[in-house]
């Protein structure tokens, strides 16, 4: 229990909770408040859209970026923004591929019309009438994206991945409005005679039509009445009565109670209709499965009744005459055509998918179950096609691609039959040929399968690949073999062993050597032998070998001395080598000589052993050597004396051998064949890097031979120099045969085929790899074909009609309420059933036959039941037989029957002609050329392929032809018939020849003439020469010379050691003075002297001209003996070498020494000489020379392809003169790389063509005009000098000119109303046979109608309803003719491609009565091209009384109404504003007032004419009057009257002004000027603004025309 005074606490506690819980309250109100304002502070802003992203088409991703923003625009972190607000960050998008390109595309629309620009705001629209050319306008067009499939829309912005949206609107002009045009009136019609109110009319007829809102065609008939001069008395007017026929009605079933049933009609209760009746007829029964379709017979009226000649109906009575026209008749109930339902729809015809994304299309189609009777509707279309969309699920289409076959071998062959169509397989050939491959079609095999190398696809049809194919042939070369060229032989090496490591024996070899200067190319190229051998005997392969000192004497300076001997050890090539490998001891190291004292006899050295004078030895004589030496001086007294002459020479045999020289022979290499051993290392090692192939070994037999005798011993000749006789080579790889896989059959023929005829398929495969090396061979069959199975042979469907019904007229009960007669004749229908049978009389549907004829034969047609007056006939006989003759005629005839025979109107053979004559059927044909001659064709000759080549030769090219020219054949009345009446082929042919080309001929090569030079460098040349000129598109001949030769020069090096001279030894000293005592003093000596081929092994000397003249060796020299007592000196030694720079500042020296002293102790003569070396004198450089590049040279057996360019070397002194190369090899100089490099000499290819193509069908199906042609195409261009390629590779034929027959309409017959004078009627025309030649100049006649073929059967083009006007009736005119072709033209420039062509019909009013029921004009326009632009102008004529005639003219001549611009509308009357009341002035052409004659006129200021004044003298001066039309200038007209009285006329008698005039002028101007400064300089006040007074010089000029008064 609580006290009051604890009471107290908790409600002050309450008190105090509830303030803090509203504090909180307020607190937390407040708090959400702030955060409320928070929210609404941040806001969500997003980027653009980033780019679609992902796989391509709708499966795209897009994404863009989000910003959380403040409102007052910094940006804050993301949570501060409401998330539940938060824009999408992706969303899905159209990825655009580049595929899609294919899949997409912009749909645009024609332009719509042109309309007026909306005019802008402010600015009033333009007013029709202020249009002067065009006005500006706005067209657009719908554009939009679309799928290609199925044209469905899409976003723009795919489209716009590819390509910019095209514009939607552009400006454009529309011309001005123009109105109709029309043409003049016709003359007004003529009046009849009489006295009742008659009308006249004219009318015109529309030229264009009113186009840009232009005003319609005014009336194009006026009439008025006819002035008649006396008026027709009240009720005597004379009227003419017309019978007038209304139109047929269409076509009904009577009712029942129109029907009498006597059994005549039967009721029809199967169908729907309550009181549907049909009348007897046979049912149309086409076939067993279709129900028969019932064939309605209903009737059809029309009305008849009598009009006056003003319009007014009368009675009908006044109308009648002897018959009642027709007022019912019997007609077929339309029915329209009906057709099976729409089959289901084909597979689409697309099966694959291919890159171009194009659609496939499907069709489906229904068949005809019954035709269109009686006007109903036509049959709508039969087939219906519609894209279909490719499924994703379909797989790639195959794609093609070119392949070839490896290239075939190369044939030189084909070329040179080309040059010589004679030539023949003689030897091997080489250089230039044709090489040949197939070309195909396969499909390109995907990359996964491209892993089977063997693996080739089918060939398939060519049209499959796209692009150009690559080429089938190509020149090629076949490398030609050329033999080694060698160096002459070495001189002869020294007896050596065969083997000097192993000597053996005292027999030994003597070795002379060639080297090889170039080497052999080709598979045949063969190189001769390098090394000869003689046997010899004492073999020895080291030698010692002395060279000696000087003599030294043993006491003394004369007597006894010796020489020191320097021996070396030398081997068989003259290297020196160790001294222990010499057999023999070295000589002895001095040697015993003598130096001659004082009086001693003194002889000089021996000279070198001369050249041997044979390279062996024979049976007659052995090689010697000699050597010499002369006496220097003579021995005095007690000195030792002279040796006697024969001691002074020395002989000794050299090359004793024999001239049989021995060396190895080698046959050629032999195949590359397997060796076992190197194949099963090659296995291991792979030595080629192609384990397949592998290393196999080539063996050739080697045998010694003995010059000029053969094959001997194989030990006769040196086992060292023996060729090697086994070498490794590469094995060459097996190829087998690759072939293709075979084609496809060639497809049956689907369809039925007529006729009992075998259609054959056939495949084929494709060699792409020869087999080479062993490999598989191909297979025999390349080509395989069969016949088609199960080939249907096509069924022959044809219509057969039934017979036709009894004729039906119309019910009793109609025809008597309608025409009140009961007699069952007149007109009427008949129906036939007709139905489709195949060949052996099965029914077959309806479509069948519709597809194989040209429609279907009628099922109704018109017939007359004759009543009792008509006229009765027998059918027509048969025709009368004709006779051979011509000019015979055949008839046949018929008889009256009944009582027709008695009546008068029967018996008018005009109208009922009872015989028909016509001409016999003639056979007499007459044929006339056509056409130009064909070109000259020859027969077709067999075209063999050559290793898959053909070749121009292979057909005839030239030679006898035949050429044609085409006949047209007529029958005797001039009738084009079949040209096979004429002439079997349609042509008449002639012999004609094409005349052979024939090449150029030029003899074979002479052989090669000799070598220019003898040493070094010089030119040979061969040449051939013209033999026969071209002609007739044959080869040209290569570039002549003067002589009508072809020259061919090569360098050509001889050496220059092959040609040496050859010197003996000079003879003693022979002294000029004998009769001196001691014989001594100067003398003369001579020495024989000859020319040596080094290579003549005799020896024997040959002509000296071979040798060099300038190194001719002196053959006689002066020489001295010298006396006892003379000092005698040695012959000087040579001179020491200069340096190979020849520098002038070296010197070179040459010594001798004393052989004997003087008796009087003078000093000898020097014993040194030394002398500069000067270049080209003393001193000389070398250096190689390089001739140019030869021509191409090709071997002997080639005519063109690869050969061979050679440059020469040789060796030149720096004076100039050639010398051996030896010489510069000496020096090592540098030697050029290459001597040969290949070249191409290019091959004279003939033009290839192809056979002839068939010849391709006429270019007219019949008539004149039509061509057949052929063609031939350019399989390999010319090459070179070749034949050039004919300029026609076309040829053409005029067809045989066949008759054209074809189905004419004829013209439309007159009106029929069939009883009536006017009213609504039917006109017919009729569908005959016509045959005619094509051409433009023959008509066409008329034919037997079988040879036309089947009739269309279209009634509807034969049969059209027509009226004729009643005499009183407002009626059209006919049409006028089509106006000429008109473009819409601005500024004469055309505004269209199509112009427009119009034609109008005009009412005529016959009576004005009947004004009100005329019917409206009609206008029809049409568009047409090869319009022209018109324009349109005022034309006015001459002034009458201030009157005259406008009208508006047509470019063309023609004057129109419409057309000209009505604001530029002349005026046609005249008349002055205001009116000339002034004395004398009157109304001028300009509208304004002039002046009479005599008067001239005074105008105002504002151009009004002010008074008229009196010219003076005017009577006699006959001055004309001026008409100043408003002007106040004078004319110039007057100006020479001004001037007529001076005596210096400033005009010249043409009017213009004299130069005087233009100076005088000048100068007065510029006094004018110097004059108003001057006073304004004087008079000048202080007023600044004070102007000066005006000038009066138009007011003088105004009068200038009074001087002369």
């Amino acid at each position: 229990m609580f006290s009051k005074g604890n009471l107290a606490v908790p409600c002050w506690l309450w008190r105090s909770m509830r303030k803090l819980f509203l504090l909180l309250s307020v607190l937390l109100f407040h708090a959400a408040h702030l955060e409320g304002k928070k929210d609404n502070q941040f806001i969500w802003k997003p980027g653009p859209w980033g780019r679609c992203s992902g796989d391509c088409g709708p499966g795209g991703v897009q994404s863009r970026a989000l910003w959380c923003f403040h409102v007052e625009g910094w940006t804050s972190p993301l949570s501060n923004c409401d998330e539940n607000n938060r824009p999408p960050k992706e969303r899905s998008c159209f990825r655009v591929c580049d595929w899609h390109s294919d899949l997409f595309q912009w749909e645009v629309s024609d332009w719509h019309r042109c309309v007026l620009a909306p005019a802008s705001a402010g600015q009033a629209p333009p007013r029709t009438a202020e249009c002067v050319t065009a006005q500006h306008g706005l067209q657009d067009r719908t554009v939009r994206c679309v799928q290609k499939l199925n044209r469905t829309r899409v976003v723009n912005e795919i489209c716009e991945h590819f390509a910019p949206q095209p514009p939607t609107e552009q400006a454009c002009l529309i011309p001005c409005p123009r109105d109709c045009i029309v043409s003049e009136f016709s003359p007004w019609s003529e009046c009849s005679k009489g006295c009742e109110k008659q009308l006249q009319h004219r009318t015109r007829a529309a030229i264009a039509p009113p186009l840009y809102g232009g005003s319609q065609c005014p009336n194009l008939t006026e009439s008025r009445a006819c002035d008649t001069p006396i008026s027709c008395p009240l009720g005597e007017e004379e009227y003419t009565f017309s019978l007038k026929v209304g139109p047929w009605s269409k076509c009904r079933l009577p009712h029942l109670k129109e029907i009498n049933l006597s059994g005549r009609a039967v009721l029809d209760f199967s169908s729907d209709s309550k009181e549907r009746v049909t009348f007897q007829h046979q049912s149309y029964k086409p076939h067993h499965l279709s129900k028969p379709w019932d064939l309605d017979i209903g009737f059809q009226t029309r009305q008849v009744w009598c009009t006056r000649s003003d319009g007014k109906n009368a009675m009908l009575s006044l109308c009648v005459q002897d018959s009642f026209p027709l007022t019912v008749q019997s007609c077929i109930m339309p029915k329209d055509c009906e057709t099976t339902e729409w089959s289901s729809w084909s597979p689409c015809s697309k099966t694959c998918r291919s890159g171009s994304l194009s659609p496939g299309f499907r069709s489906r189609h229904r068949n005809v179950k019954h035709v269109a009777i009686g006007g109903g509707k036509e049959c709508p279309e039969l087939l219906e096609k519609e894209a279909c969309i490719v499924e994703e699920l379909l797989q790639p289409c195959p794609r093609y691609a070119w392949r070839t076959s490896e290239w075939k071998e190369c044939q030189v062959s084909l070329l040179l039959k080309q040059q010589d169509p004679h030539w023949h397989v003689t030897g091997p050939v080489c250089g230039g040929g044709i090489q040949t491959r197939d070309v195909y079609c396969a499909q390109s095999t995907p990359a996964s399968t491209s892993q089977k190398a063997k693996e080739v696809s089918r060939p398939v049809k060519k049209t499959s690949c796209l692009g150009p194919a690559p080429s089938a042939s190509q020149l090629c070369n076949l490398p030609c073999s050329t033999d080694c060229v060698v160096s002459s032989w070495s001189a002869w090496g020294l007896c050596v062993h065969e083997s000097c490591r192993d000597p053996q024996g005292r027999k030994g070899f003597r070795l002379r050597r060639r080297h090889v200067l170039m080497e052999s190319t080709g598979p045949a190229g063969h190189c001769p032998h390098l090394v000869e051998s003689v046997p010899c005997e004492d073999p020895m392969c080291y030698r010692w070998l002395a060279s000696e000192g000087i003599c030294i004497p043993d006491h003394g300076k004369c007597g006894l001395g010796h020489r020191i001997l320097k021996a070396v050890c030398q081997n068989d090539r003259g290297e020196d080598v160790s001294g222990s490998l010499c057999p023999a001891s070295p000589p002895p190291e001095r040697m015993a000589c003598e130096i001659p004292c004082r009086m001693d006899c003194v002889l000089s050295e021996w000279t070198e052993w001369s050249s041997c004078s044979q390279s062996c030895s024979n049976k007659n004589s052995d090689g010697k050597q000699t050597r010499s030496r002369t006496i220097l001086a003579l021995a005095g007294e007690g000195g030792k004396p002279c040796p006697p002459n024969q001691a002074l020479q020395e002989y000794r045999s050299c090359n004793d051998h024999s001239c049989m020289q021995l060396y190895w022979e080698t046959l050629p290499w032999g195949p590359c064949s397997e060796d076992t051993l190197v194949t099963a290392l090659n296995a291991t090692i792979g030595w080629t890097g192609e384990a397949t192939c592998g290393v196999g070994i080539q063996t050739r037999r080697v045998f010694c031979v003995k010059n000029h005798v053969g094959q001997v011993m194989a030990k006769r000749c040196p086992d060292s120099t023996r060729p090697e006789t086994v070498r490794p080579c590469l094995l060459p790889c097996k190829k087998d045969c690759i072939v293709t896989a075979f084609s496809e059959w060639t497809p049956c023929p689907r369809s039925c085929q007529p006729g009992n005829t075998t259609v054959k398929q056939s495949r084929y495969r494709i060699i792409i790899q020869e087999a080479a090396n062993g490999g598989q061979e191909c297979p025999d069959t390349l080509f395989e074909e069969r016949e088609c199975e199960d080939i249907s042979l096509c069924p022959i469907y044809r219509w057969k009609p039934q017979k036709w019904s009894p004729c039906i007229l119309v019910p009793e009960s109609v025809r008597q309420g309608i025409m009140g007669t009961s007699e069952a004749c007149g007109k009427g229908v008949q129906t036939r059933a007709v139905s489709c049978i195949s060949d052996d009389n099965q029914p077959a549907e309806m479509m069948e036959c519709l597809k194989q004829t040209n429609g279907m034969p009628p099922l109704v047609q018109e017939c007359t039941v004759p009543c009792r007056d008509d006229c009765t006939f027998t059918v027509w006989s048969k025709f009368t037989p004709c006779s051979t003759n011509c000019e015979t005629t055949r008839s046949r005839r018929r008889q009256l029957t009944g009582k027709s025979r008695k009546r008068e109107k029967c018996q008018d053979s005009d109208l009922y002609p009872l015989i028909e004559t016509e001409l016999c059927p003639c056979d007499v044909f007459i044929s006339q050329p056509y056409g130009n001659w064909s070109d000259c064709l020859l027969p077709e000759g067999r075209r063999e392929s050559q290793r898959g080549y053909r070749v121009q030769g292979d057909s005839k090219e030239c030679g006898k032809g035949l050429r044609f020219r085409a006949i047209a054949c007529s029958d005797k009345n001039g009738r084009p018939v079949d040209p096979s009446h004429c002439s079997s082929s349609g042509y008449i042919q002639e012999e004609c020849v094409i005349p052979c080309p024939f090449d150029c001929k030029l003899s074979d090569w002479s052989s090669w003439g000799s070598c220019s030079s003898s040493c070094g460098i010089g030119v040979r040349i061969r040449s051939k020469w013209l033999k026969e000129k071209p002609y007739n598109g044959g080869r040209p001949c290569p570039r002549l010379d003067l002589k009508n030769q072809v020259h061919e020069a090569v360098p050509c090096y001889s050496e220059c050691n092959q040609y040496s001279w050859v010197v003996e030894h000079w003879s003693p000293c022979k002294i000029h003075n004998e009769l001196r005592s001691l014989r001594c003093g100067g003398g003369t000596q001579s020495r024989k002297i000859r020319c040596m081929n080094a290579a003549d092994s005799e020896g024997g000397a040959v002509d000296n001209s071979l040798c060099s003249q300038d190194e001719i060796p002196p053959e006689t020299q002066s020489c001295s003996l010298l006396c006892p007592s003379e000092c005698v000196m040695s012959e000087w030694g040579p001179w020491s070498k200069c340096p190979q720079s020849c520098d002038p500042h070296s010197t070179q020296r040459r010594t001798r020494h004393l052989l004997r002293p003087s008796l009087n102790s003078r000093t000898c003569a020097e014993d040194s000489q030394v002398r500069p070396c000067l270049l080209n004198e003393n001193c000389f450089q070398f250096q190689y020379n390089l001739t140019e590049w030869s021509t191409c040279q090709l071997s002997e057996n080639a005519t063109c392809g690869r050969g061979v360019r050679t440059r020469l070397l040789s060796c030149v002194r720096s004076d100039g003169k050639p010398v051996g190369v030896d010489q510069c090899e000496q020096r090592n100089l540098e030697k050029p790389q290459r001597m040969s490099i290949h070249c191409l000499v290019e091959c004279a290819v003939n033009c290839q063509l192809s056979g002839w193509t068939a010849w391709t069908e006429c270019s007219k199906t019949c008539g004149h005009g039509g061509q057949t042609s052929r063609a031939r195409f350019i399989i390999m261009p010319t090459q070179g000098e070749g034949r050039p390629c004919p300029t026609e590779l076309t040829q053409q034929k005029t067809c045989p000119v066949t008759p054209c027959y074809s189905w004419v309409l004829g013209n439309w017959s007159a009106c029929k109303l069939e009883g009536g004078d006017c009213g609504e009627g039917v006109q017919i025309r009729s569908l005959s046979c016509m045959v005619h030649n094509g051409s433009s100049s023959q008509s066409a006649v008329s034919v037997d109608a079988a040879l036309c073929g089947e009739m269309p059967f279209q009634d509807s083009i034969l049969k059209q309803p027509c009226s004729v006007p009643c005499p009183g009736d407002c009626h059209l005119t006919e049409w006028s003719e089509w106006s000429t072709c008109e473009l819409t033209c601005i500024n004469g420039r055309s505004f269209e491609t199509m112009g427009r062509q119009s034609r109008s019909r005009a009412f005529i009013v016959q009576s004005f009565e009947n004004q009100d029921s005329c019917p409206q004009q009609v206008l029809e326009t049409r568009p047409c091209t090869g319009g022209k632009c018109y324009h349109y102008t005022w034309k006015a004529s001459l002034w009458n009384n201030n009157e005259r005639t406008v009208w508006c003219q047509r470019s063309d001549g023609i004057n129109v109404t419409g057309g000209c611009a009505p604001q530029a509308r002349p005026a046609a009357i005249r008349q002055c504003n205001p009116a000339c009341r002034k004395p004398f002035s009157y109304c001028t052409q300009g509208g304004v007032c002039g002046c009479e004659k005599g008067y001239r006129e005074i105008m105002r200021s504002n151009g009004f004419l002010d008074y008229c004044m009196k010219v003076p003298g005017s009577e006699e001066k006959k001055a004309d009057v001026k008409n100043l039309a408003g002007k106040n200038r004078p004319v110039n007209s007057k100006i020479h009257d001004i001037f007529k009285g001076w005596s210096l006329p400033p005009l010249d008698p043409d009017g213009r002004v004299k130069i005087w005039v233009y100076g005088v002028s000048g100068g007065g101007f510029l006094i004018m000027i110097f004059l108003v400064f001057t006073s304004y300089l004087l008079c000048k006040k202080p007023k600044p603004h004070q102007s000066t007074p005006p000038q009066q010089k138009p007011l003088t000029l105004a009068y200038d025309g009074d001087l002369d008064m």
